[in-house]
């Protein structure tokens, strides 16, 4: 018996599973949520209420249920800022829908005259707090790669421009917004890629430019 035990401790461990990186799909649905409503923003799609009405989806399952799943993935893989940044995106695209389908009554709630003037500052100050957010959030890169670093950037403008439009800057800057919406969207699809590329065989990489 104690030979019997003396050989099993010799044999190696069982190598514990490897665990998928959850950022690439975290990046991709933030992508491609933030890409649709872009295009609404910036004009592409008319009437905008259509549009609109097309991004709610995305921004339910993609945008939202999707990230969230990546940020709870990125908690057990022991990443502080992408389990952070990951439901808080989650969040807000949830969030954003919310305002949007009427069976929550955001929008209905506003009544009167004033009611599209207040529904647009309304919206304003909740973009504002999300500038302030991807803001800080922005401070948390800067020791990681010119790629990500790069999509929080842009998106602290996307969102900073919006502010501006919805709290009576007019169309030009909610266009604008929209605009370098759909920069930060193609730069995420790129860090998503860069990312899938670097996590098997493949037949090439893209760089991502780490900071030293």
């Amino acid at each position: 018996m104690a030979q019997l035990a003396a050989e099993r401790s010799e044999q190696p461990a069982a190598a514990a599973p490897a665990t998928a990186n959850p950022a690439p799909l975290g990046l991709c649905g933030f992508a491609l949520t933030t890409f649709v409503l872009s295009c609404v923003n910036a004009g592409f799609i008319i009437p905008q209420g259509v549009g609109l009405t097309i991004v709610l989806g995305l921004a339910v399952f993609y945008g939202g249920l999707a990230q969230m799943l990546a940020g709870m993935w990125e908690f057990k893989a022991g990443n502080t800022f992408g389990a952070a940044a990951f439901t808080s995106y989650g969040a807000f695209w949830l969030s954003f829908a919310a305002i949007f389908i009427p069976g929550f009554g955001v929008l209905a709630a506003f009544t009167g005259k004033a009611a599209a003037t207040n529904i647009n500052t309304a919206i304003g100050i909740y973009l504002l707090g999300w500038t302030i957010f991807t803001a800080l959030m922005t401070l948390g890169t800067l020791k990681s790669n010119v790629a990500l670093i790069s999509v929080f950037v842009v998106l602290t403008l996307t969102f900073l421009w919006l502010v501006i439009g919805f709290l009576g800057g007019g169309t030009f800057w909610i266009q604008l917004g929209g605009w370098f919406g759909i920069i930060t969207a193609l730069l995420a699809w790129y860090t998503a890629l860069a990312g899938l590329l670097s996590s098997g065989r493949n037949a090439f990489t893209l760089p991502v430019w780490p900071v030293r």
